[in-house]
């Protein structure tokens, strides 16, 4: 084969990750988060708090989380016209500036984050049954052999923390992503992050709610406060705990609409009604109960004794609109969160997050949901019509298939008077793609 020969411009410019212009606008076109900087944390002298922060969801947005990252744009021009700014920090100066004032920046970049979302009217696809899906989820992210500041045993069975992540709609924008301790309960404090997330959601949409929670958030006073709000339902699946199995057969024997999917296995699908008082105030709840009688192994191993499993969903869901099995296929649907957490943490690669201090690593937490969600909106944008570059059919691209195909092209920056040009390459597949997003961004 003919070999290359490698060769440096020194005058030419050259970019690899075109794609910054496309999160400069959405930084700099939707939300006042340079406003909301310099009023909310007054700065006499340095660089300024939109440069560092601007500066960290760059590197975000490439999918880079360590400090370091930031080394390799400090003498990069277009890095900093695309995201206008005016400095880029070092390494050092950024982890400084981050744990000086992360209690003071929290509040504001999550603000910021429901700002884009609200300024660029992003879409909320809703269910078919024409709530919109608000999925609450704890997930681990390993830390093992590290000091970090609130690392500690997580359900997993390794160390790390367990943030709790709110995400929106079908498309899956992240309105919350709180980091916490390992080892708390996902219960714990649960029911503060719930008010913020259902005002946050209703920000974004007028349709019904539908709060969809795994069995950890098993509690009455959850069930209770879902009930009691406005255009709001729920699915949250019930933790049997110390049930007694074979009374449930029997109750199913009874009550339950029996299938038989295969040889050896039935399934008992029916509601039961439970009160529940809270502060002198009765409430009726509904559970779908969902029995399985297993005698035959799916291998075809006959069992001894039958294997009967439990499982049950609370619901507000009316049993007249909603019968027990749409009840469970929408819970089911829920599962669709665990690929929003490992776009996170693969992805964005903020896993191992990479402060020491706890109240940094919950800055950066919220700092990559605003991240996410400005290349989700790339991604609806440029990446599902006709003139996105050849890709298999999707109603949803995943962050990392954004980073590939619009952040990380390549072109050449031309300086023409006081006016910069882009030039792409002539085979460049995602130019049209590019093109028609950064003119829709450039046009909100």
């Amino acid at each position: 084969m003919k070999r290359f020969i490698l060769e440096q411009s020194e005058t030419e410019f050259y970019t690899s990750h075109s794609g910054l212009a496309l999160v400069g606008l959405c930084l700099n076109q939707y939300g006042q988060l340079n406003q909301a900087l310099e009023k909310g944390i007054p700065l006499r002298h340095g660089i300024a708090h939109a440069d560092i922060i601007k500066s960290y969801i760059g590197t975000l947005s490439l999918g880079k989380s360590d400090f370091e990252a930031i080394e390799n744009h400090r003498d990069d021009d277009y890095f900093k016209a695309a995201l206008a700014i005016h400095q880029v920090p070092s390494s050092a100066r950024l982890r400084q500036r981050l744990d000086e004032h992360a209690d003071a920046l929290l509040p504001i970049i999550y603000q910021s984050n429901l700002d884009f979302l609200a300024h660029a009217q992003v879409p909320v696809t809703p269910l078919a049954t024409g709530h919109v899906a608000l999925d609450i989820d704890v997930y681990p992210m390993n830390n093992e052999k590290t000091c970090k500041e609130g690392v500690s045993r997580t359900y997993k069975g390794f160390d790390g923390y367990a943030p709790i992540a709110l995400y929106l709609g079908k498309e899956g924008w992240c309105i919350g992503n709180e980091l916490r301790e390992g080892k708390q309960h996902c219960q714990y404090e649960f029911r503060y992050a719930l008010e913020r997330g259902l005002a946050a959601a209703k920000r974004l949409t007028t349709l019904p709610l539908l709060v969809r929670l795994d069995g950890g958030h098993d509690a009455l006073d959850n069930r209770i406060d879902l009930h009691e709000a406005d255009q709001v339902d729920f699915i949250i699946k019930w933790n049997p705990r110390k049930q007694d199995a074979d009374a449930w057969l029997a109750y199913a024997e009874q009550h339950g609409q029996w299938t038989t999917p295969r040889e050896g296995k039935r399934v008992a699908l029916f509601s039961v009604m439970e009160q529940h008082t809270r502060n002198g105030k009765t409430y009726t709840c509904r559970r779908v109960m969902q029995i399985t009688e297993r005698t035959i192994t799916a291998q075809g191993q006959a069992l001894v004794l039958p294997d009967i499993e439990i499982e049950g969903w609370w619901t507000s869901l009316p049993v007249a609109d909603y019968d027990d099995a749409m009840v469970i296929a929408l819970y089911r649907d829920h599962a669709t969160a665990e690929q929003f957490h490992s776009e996170f943490k693969t992805d964005l690669d903020i896993e191992r997050l990479p402060s020491g201090k706890f109240a940094t690593n919950d800055l950066i937490m919220s700092l990559s949901a605003y991240s996410y969600n400005i290349l989700r909106w790339i991604g609806l944008i440029g990446l599902l019509g006709e003139q996105s570059p050849v890709r298999h059919p999707a109603k949803r691209r995943r962050i990392k298939t954004v980073i590939q195909e619009l952040m990380y092209l390549a072109a050449r920056l031309i300086r023409s008077g006081h006016r910069l040009k882009l030039r792409f390459s002539q085979s460049c597949p995602g130019f049209i793609a590019f093109e028609s997003t950064y003119a829709k961004l450039a046009a909100g």
